[in-house]
């Protein structure tokens, strides 16, 4: 073949490139496959413990996600409130999701607004995390998220909820669970017409078994199809998965990082993209017990040098959101895997 006629292909198949790209992000700068973001797994205190997560979290920068555990208990006053806190019994002193979050991202929301720079948006993702559904805890957080509805990414509220509308950006873009509860509150009870303030994900796929570890067994032997059986919809439009999935046994039962690892990787991120997904994967640790800073060892792969490895598959696969506690570190991996 000339040489002018193979740049004349080469270009077609990065043009084509190009276009897949597009398509699987839905058009969108911020789409599935569009980008790569910490998501800084439990960025709120512990029983008055590490309350530095948040601004640890936004120094590393943005785009970045943020995962907020709620649980509906009381604000200042004895008013009920939507409480930031991991467990039920951690309620005391727990700040309220309006201060904790929403009041300590304003100045960067209005700032973001100000400067109208709507390439770069959602600047931030809040993952809503919800321990309960009771209903008065969905009914407060929907008119909390209306009370900052300017800064929110959203959609309209439309009678074909199958069909997937295009997101308005706006700075912050808000993720629910996949409960029914929350489909419910979220979409379900929006007037056709009014715009969605939040989205769900979707529902995990059944996995059998009688036993955990029949179900773990189960689970690694699925094919991406089999896990992400569905595609996106108005309202669910991410995919969360625990790293088992990829590796059997998980974190701690993970050996050497393999080819076939990646490949497994790689076609789950590949289906979910296709089928209009956002993907996460929880959550990717690597630490020592001295520099633990009250993180879960059931999340931990040992050391720094084998969670690198995983982080590295995943910025190359395109994962969408990469849940881990430790923030700096991936940041700057991540920054030094795009070089």
């Amino acid at each position: 073949m000339h040489r002018a006629g193979w740049q004349v292909l080469m270009g077609l198949a990065m043009v084509c490139a190009a276009v897949a790209t597009m398509r699987a992000a839905g058009g969108d700068p911020y789409g599935p496959g569009a980008r790569v973001l910490l998501d800084a797994h439990n960025a709120y205190p512990e029983r008055g413990q590490f309350a530095d997560r948040l601004d640890r979290a936004l120094a590393t920068g943005t785009p970045l996600a943020i995962e907020q555990d709620l649980h509906w208990g009381m604000g200042p006053g004895g008013t009920p409130a939507s409480v930031v806190a991991h467990d039920d019994d951690a309620l005391d002193g727990a700040p309220t999701l309006r201060t904790y979050f929403f009041e300590r991202v304003r100045p960067l929301m209005e700032r973001a607004l100000r400067e109208n720079r709507r390439d770069t948006w959602p600047l931030l993702v809040l993952n809503l995390d919800f321990k309960d559904n009771h209903p008065a805890h969905l009914d407060a957080v929907w008119t909390l998220l209306g009370e900052y509805e300017a800064w929110l990414t959203t959609a309209p509220r439309t009678a074909t909820p199958l069909r997937v509308e295009p997101l308005r950006a706006g700075p912050l873009l808000v993720l629910s669970g996949a409960d029914s509860a929350q489909r419910r509150r979220f979409h379900d009870a929006v007037p056709i017409g009014a715009l969605l303030r939040a989205f769900g994900a979707m529902e995990p796929a059944p996995v059998v078994g009688r036993t955990k570890a029949q179900r773990a067994g189960r689970a690694i032997r699925m094919t991406p199809a089999q896990h992400v059986p569905r595609s996106a919809d108005n309202f669910a439009r991410w995919v969360n998965f625990p790293w088992r999935v990829v590796e059997a046994g998980g974190q701690q039962s993970a050996g050497h990082w393999t080819r076939t690892d990646s490949l497994r990787l790689d076609a789950l991120v590949r289906r979910a993209h296709r089928q209009g997904y956002w993907i996460r994967f929880y959550t990717l640790d690597g630490f020592a017990a001295g520099d633990d800073r009250g993180w879960t060892a059931s999340y931990n792969f040992g050391s720094l040098a084998a969670v690198q490895q995983r982080w590295r598959a995943a910025v190359r696969a395109g994962v969408d959101f990469v849940a881990t506690d430790q923030y700096e570190a991936f940041a700057s991996a991540r920054h030094a895997f795009s070089r």
